[in-house]
């Protein structure tokens, strides 16, 4: 099939490839429509939630561990973080972002900080030498600049 052979509507260009926001089937599946499958467990679920949590709560009072656990997930789910109070230096030189780490290293070894949070705490740090890093080069450019 030649380029002028192509209908303009199929939603494809001179060379045969699908236009950007065309579709192979226009009157397929609308955008956010659900498998009828998904619809029927979600209408499962909605109409025995009640029975359920009741079950899963007398679990837990009878003792079952896993049920407990079930339960508190749901409620108290586990925390991703948590503030860290952290002596560090001002960050505004190499000199004191190589300090910073070493306050950091030291905190973890102290068991102040959990070594994920002391991970965290460096990307910061490394962060913010980068933008140090940023900094004194676009000076150096600058000066090299002005001198040329």
């Amino acid at each position: 099939m030649t380029d002028s052979e192509v209908p303009e509507t199929t939603g494809r260009d001179h060379a045969g490839r699908w236009q950007p926001g065309g579709s192979g089937n226009p009157a397929g599946r609308p955008r956010g429509a659900r498998h009828e499958a998904l619809l029927a467990l979600d209408a499962i679920g909605a109409d025995n939630a009640y029975e359920v949590m009741r079950a899963v709560v007398g679990a837990a009072r009878a003792g079952d561990m896993r049920a407990a656990e079930i339960l508190l997930s749901r409620l108290w789910p586990q925390r991703k973080g948590r503030p860290v109070a952290l002596d560090l230096p001002a960050l505004n030189t190499a000199a004191d972002v190589s300090a910073a780490l070493a306050a950091t290293a030291a905190a973890m070894a102290e068991g102040t900080l959990s070594p994920e949070e002391a991970g965290a705490v460096a990307a910061v740090i490394e962060a913010q030498r980068r933008a140090i890093e940023t900094l004194n080069l676009e000076a150096r450019i600058a000066a090299l600049e002005a001198q040329g």
